[in-house]
């Protein structure tokens, strides 16, 4: 990567009723550094073929991306939150601090002069999403364009792997100053055991702990994930089949409840944003895991990473009320390798 490229964006701060303040930032119940993007989201009746022309007739240009997203549920859910990211100067850009601002979420925001920020292209076929990501270099979060305060005060970090040596920063400092860290990985980026050795819950998918443990067996995966890096917890999401977590003597499976799904895209995010929110109010972890598998239920229901949002209650009675999907017989097993 080049010096220019290198070059460290401007910061601009937001704080919950949208001024600018750099001032050192209150404490927050969650901390969220990570990813966002802007995703343009495209319904089509069924997935294209090689070589073919598909017409469409919508296209919905909704904020999205990982951290992004898990900390506005939780934010919408009543937690005090920050995040902690890496803009363009463009239209995208504004609608992030958009969202932000009508949330209420504390923006901690590195500018990035005539960057673009990340953007997504989803192709949503039978409510399942694909997800095409573009990403300018300029907008990878560096560990000295972050600032250890922002990260301290508050009760609970939560990094996706992406731009693995800040979030790696972010976690150390989290570390020391007895901060709860929450990762949600779904790629084995450089560099990404030097970040989970600083993890206490790991949430996953079944892909990323297979490929991760060279395992077929997602059950022996998480099990050497917890005694390897010495988490809490190693759990990972399994779509339809829920969720399967180890916390070191317990193998816990959480099945998937059943709703209408209209998109599949930022499920994974809001079950994050279920399983935080359960952490924060002490819930024993098989409720933490069936507030998360509804909430994400819930998220599907509507279109794009947030559109299926609702309230503490809504996910409450999808818990009482809604029926699970059955495991599958190969529940433990992928075939990744």
């Amino acid at each position: 990567m080049g010096p220019a490229s290198r070059a460290i964006g401007k910061m601009e701060s937001m704080s919950r009723n949208g001024t600018g303040s750099a001032a050192t930032p209150h404490k927050v119940d969650l901390v969220g550094v990570g990813l966002n993007a802007t995703d343009t989201l495209i319904p089509l009746p069924s997935y294209p073929r090689r070589g073919s022309k598909v017409e469409f007739s919508a296209g919905s240009v909704m904020p999205g991306g990982q951290v992004a997203t898990t900390v506005i549920a939780c934010q919408q859910w009543g937690l005090r939150t920050r995040y902690v990211g890496k803009l363009g100067d463009d239209d995208a850009a504004r609608l992030h601090r958009r969202a932000f601002e009508q949330t209420g979420v504390e923006a901690r925001i590195v500018v990035v002069p005539g960057g673009t920020s990340a953007q997504s292209i989803i192709l949503v076929d039978d409510g399942e999403r694909t997800v095409l990501c573009r990403r300018d270099e300029r907008m990878t979060l560096l560990p000295e364009e972050i600032q250890r305060e922002w990260v301290v005060n508050a009760r609970v970090l939560h990094v996706d792997g992406h731009d693995t040596a800040a979030a790696t920063q972010a976690v150390q400092w989290a570390r020391e100053a007895g901060v709860t860290t929450v990762a949600d990985l779904d790629d084995t980026y450089p560099g990404i055991e030097r970040l989970i050795e600083n993890i206490d819950y790991l949430i996953v998918n079944k892909d990323f702990s297979c490929r991760l443990m060279q395992e077929t067996s997602v059950e022996l995966a998480l099990r050497r994930m917890m005694d390897r890096f010495g988490s809490r917890l190693a759990a990972a999401t399994l779509g339809e089949d829920g969720v399967l977590a180890w916390d070191g003597q317990n193998l816990i499976h959480r099945a998937a409840y059943r709703v209408p799904v209209a998109d599949t895209t930022g499920a994974g995010d809001v079950f994050r944003s279920g399983f935080i929110y359960g952490l924060l109010k002490e819930w024993p972890l098989e409720r933490q895991l069936d507030f998360a598998c509804a909430a994400a239920a819930l998220n599907c229901t509507a279109q794009g990473a947030r559109g299926g949002i609702r309230t503490v209650a809504d996910v409450e009675e999808v818990m009482a009320t809604a029926s699970r999907y059955e495991s599958s017989d190969d529940l433990l097993e992928t075939d990744v390798l």
